[in-house]
C-alpha cells in the first residue's frame, strides 16, 4: 500500500469540553426523573447550536 505523503494535513482543533459536558448530561438517563429528560436534551441542543454557530465565525 502507498500512501501519498504531500498532502496537507489541517490542524483544525477544536475544544469540544462544553459539547462533551452537555452530551454527557444525557448518560444514565434511566436514574434521572422523566420529568427532566427534556431539560437534559434541550441543553445538549443549546450546546451543539453554540457549537455549529460558533464554526462560521471563526
Amino acid at each position: 500500500m502507498q500512501f501519498d505523503t504531500d498532502q496537507t494535513v489541517r490542524d483544525d482543533t477544536v475544544d469540544t469540553t462544553d459539547i462533551d459536558e452537555a452530551v454527557a448530561g444525557t448518560e444514565n438517563l434511566d436514574a434521572v426523573p422523566l420529568t427532566e429528560h427534556v431539560a437534559r436534551f434541550d441543553a445538549v441542543h443549546v450546546a451543539l447550536n453554540e457549537a455549529l454557530t460558533s464554526i462560521d465565525t471563526d
